[in-house]
């Protein structure tokens, strides 16, 4: 009998779960004072009422198997690692779901979250910052949602780094669909993690749950791009609840995808990330030079484009190379993700 499960799928709510778990330190001592339980807790009696301790037996082993086939392990709030990182929440889930590592949450993490609706500004942006962290050998946290949790999850992967996604739903459910392929290249090598039972749909109200885990496994979060009306600004507010450093980024004043993050900085919600080493300093990140060897030619205009968007005409003026010479080596920098290439021509370093 595994008796984890069995509490698992107990239906009585986390609070309650959490609550016996602190009185009698395990789910088998649950499950062998469960008479006693019943008579002295009258909420979960009128909840389980009629029921026998036994009646989830076939569910214990149908569940068992299926965690098995589909290599899906499972942590609960008396292990160690879990109390570490989620036991001062609110609202903490008695058990979460994981695909891959789940030793990852041990990781210095930072929670990038952001509009699923993203201009390109804050695709690039997104993209410079996560890039920012890997570079600091910090775990990348997001919702695995379209927009911006995807654009820093897959920014990540390509740049060999840790992560970390928490789903809104079952976490058997792909949801969006598109993101398969991007949720089992996690797995690979990060970890992907739910509150919910298998078989949950992505409804609305499971994503500002899921915000909290987000929050919880982070040490900061970064709120690249958000509406007023972003799921975001919840990640954002309970961070702050939660005591953890909150830095977003300024948007146009004209842009209505900006005006929450926007916000966030006016009402002193967040600090503002206006260049990068506003990310550095913010959360104490220490500047790495990278590795890589650079031609001359490269060199130079590396030289010429800072952390701040630079117009190619600028670039020209000051190069040594000629117009060609310099498109090409731009466009050559750019699959190399040494730049990033902005629009109206504007140009951003990544290194």
């Amino acid at each position: 009998m595994n008796y984890e499960l069995w509490l698992i799928l107990l239906d009585i709510s986390n609070f309650q779960k959490i609550k016996l778990i602190n009185k009698y330190n395990t789910a088998e001592n649950v499950y062998n004072n469960f008479e006693e339980i019943l008579k002295e807790n009258k909420i979960i009696n009128k909840k389980l009422k009629n029921f026998q301790k036994e009646d989830l037996h076939y569910q214990v082993l149908n569940l068992k198997e299926t965690l098995y086939k589909k290599s899906i392990g499972y942590i609960t709030y008396d292990n160690p690692l879990y109390r570490e990182k989620l036991s001062g929440i609110l609202h903490p889930p008695y058990f979460l779901f994981y695909k891959g590592n789940i030793e990852v949450i041990k990781n210095k993490s930072i929670g990038i979250v952001g509009a699923r609706k993203c201009s390109n500004y804050g695709l690039t942006v997104t993209k410079l910052l996560t890039k920012e962290l890997i570079t600091n050998n910090i775990t990348l946290i997001s919702g695995g949602a379209r927009g911006v949790d995807s654009i820093a999850h897959k920014t990540a992967l390509e740049n060999n780094g840790y992560n970390i996604c928490v789903l809104g739903c079952g976490i058997d459910i792909v949801y969006p669909a598109e993101n398969k392929m991007l949720f089992s290249q996690i797995a690979e090598k990060g970890v992907v993690v739910s509150e919910f039972l298998l078989g949950t749909e992505p409804l609305r109200e499971n994503f500002p749950r899921r915000n909290r885990i987000i929050s919880g496994l982070s040490q900061g979060i970064v709120v690249t791009e958000a509406s007023e009306k972003s799921g975001s600004l919840i990640t954002a507010r309970l961070a702050n609840e939660q005591d953890k450093k909150v830095i977003a980024v300024p948007g146009s004043i004209f842009y209505e995808g900006a005006r929450g993050a926007n916000k966030l900085i006016r009402d002193g919600g967040a600090g503002a990330c206006t260049d990068i080493n506003d990310l550095r300093v913010f959360l104490d990140l220490e500047y790495i030079e990278n590795p890589i060897k650079l031609t001359p030619e490269k060199s130079e205009i590396l030289d010429l484009i800072t952390d701040s968007p630079v117009h190619i005409d600028d670039i020209f003026k000051n190069a040594s190379v000629d117009r060609g010479a310099l498109y090409a080596l731009l466009f050559e920098m750019q699959i190399k993700n040494e730049i990033i290439c902005l629009p109206g021509n504007y140009y951003v370093k990544t290194i």
